[in-house]
């Protein structure tokens, strides 16, 4: 979920070609709700920001797992080991 505007989701989806739907909560509600948001420090800088967290959610709607540190080059492959493994 990103707290940018659907309009500049489109850009980003017709730019790469993104296949899947992203969603969008400029009000930051849903994302202050899974606290997400929040303070965030960079080059000495403070500003508000989404943190990279990943939530595991099953069908029912019920949060399986939480991930709160997010290694953007390895996350899918990692959660999908993990799914393998402990499906076997």
């Amino acid at each position: 979920m990103s707290a940018d505007a659907p309009k500049k989701q489109k850009k980003f989806i017709d730019k790469y070609d993104f296949p899947y739907g992203l969603l969008s909560d400029e009000s930051t509600e849903t994302l202050q709700a899974y606290q997400v948001w929040g303070r965030k420090k960079f080059m000495g800088r403070e500003y508000d920001g989404i943190h990279r967290v990943a939530y595991l959610i099953n069908e029912e709607g019920i949060i399986e797992r939480t991930y709160p540190s997010v290694n953007t080059k390895t996350f899918a492959l990692d959660v999908l080991e993990e799914l393998e493994g402990t499906s076997a």
